[in-house]
């Protein structure tokens, strides 16, 4: 979605609140895609501070459904984004890109609200989701997931420094 700026920019320390419904209904990345169970509408308060610079604060509540790390069992997930950003409208795009200011979420004097939360779901995206922290994973031979019962899988590990005298008792046999 996109909001016009040109309101906010007519009037120094002129302050406009909204409520904008977010239109990506899933977080696509190399990750993976990974869809919106539930999102609510993000909330922002765009603020000229003057000589064209604007300050963007906002908040957005976002359940995301993603794989548990051990099991693969969706999980669903809570993200809450809070975000400041101050953006120079004076600059053009190439002096951004020059001074590693990443607001490709400004395009002219529009703000592209789903970009700009796309960048905060990715910084605030978790590390590592588990279905509980017990999680015991799936089998690594057969897939089974071991938190709905055990596989009938031989889970004894050799160390692999002793491999080559395994093989000499299993040749022996």
């Amino acid at each position: 979605m996109l909001i016009h700026l040109n309101d906010v920019l007519s009037c120094d320390v002129k302050t406009v609140s909204k409520k904008v419904n977010l239109e990506m209904n899933s977080f696509d990345s190399s990750l993976g895609s990974f869809p919106f169970i539930q999102k609510d509408p993000a909330e922002l308060t765009i603020t000229n501070l003057g000589e064209e610079k604007l300050r963007i604060e906002g908040k957005a509540e976002i359940v995301a459904a993603i794989p548990c790390d051990r099991c693969l069992m969706e999980v669903e997930t809570p993200l809450k984004l809070t975000f400041h950003k101050e953006v120079d409208m004076k600059q053009t795009a190439e002096g951004r890109i020059e001074d590693l200011d990443e607001t490709d979420f400004i395009i002219g004097y529009n703000l592209d609200v789903d970009k700009l939360v796309y960048g905060e779901i990715l910084v605030n995206w978790p590390m590592k989701t588990l279905c509980r922290e017990d999680c015991k994973g799936i089998c690594r031979k057969c897939g089974t997931n071991l938190n709905h019962g055990a596989c009938s899988c031989d889970t004894v590990e050799l160390d692999p420094r002793m491999a080559v005298i395994a093989e000499i008792f299993k040749n022996s046999n």
